[in-house]
């Protein structure tokens, strides 16, 4: 089972695609976009550790 690394970032609504496909580029998933505390946009994102890396517990 792959263990995943995430991050969160905000979404600039005149930016939305360069952002994301920066994002894609480097491996991150999109999972999820909701409108964060202050009312802008947040992405969630996932990529897989890679198999070096140590698994962090939960």
């Amino acid at each position: 089972m792959p263990s995943w690394e995430y991050i969160t970032t905000p979404l600039l609504i005149h930016n939305t695609t360069a952002i994301l496909n920066n994002w894609g580029s480097q491996g991150w998933e999109l999972v999820q976009i909701v409108t964060g505390p202050e009312g802008g946009l947040v992405a969630y994102l996932k990529r897989p550790l890679p198999a070096s890396s140590p698994e962090v517990s939960a």
